[in-house]
């Protein structure tokens, strides 16, 4: 089962636009999408398992400059 997380993204001023077409570019990266309040970008990523999720928020996301912070939300069955 692949596993999913919404990674809610702070950019630089005035990078929002630079990260998003970057992110885009980002194998298992489903969506992304700039937001009003706390965060500047949403971004969904459907990978194999945790550690794959990691790896792209470690080496692809945080890599990316013009990304501040981070924060991982990892979707669960609450069914």
């Amino acid at each position: 089962m692949a596993t999913k997380a919404y990674v809610l993204i702070e950019t630089a001023v005035g990078k929002t636009r630079d990260v998003m077409h970057s992110l885009g570019g980002v194998s298992g990266m489903d969506a992304v999408d700039a937001v009003t309040g706390p965060y500047d970008i949403i971004a969904v990523i459907t990978a194999s398992d945790l550690n794959a999720v990691g790896e792209i928020v470690t080496e692809k996301v945080h890599t990316i400059g013009g990304v501040n912070r981070t924060v991982t939300c990892l979707s669960v069955s609450v069914g």
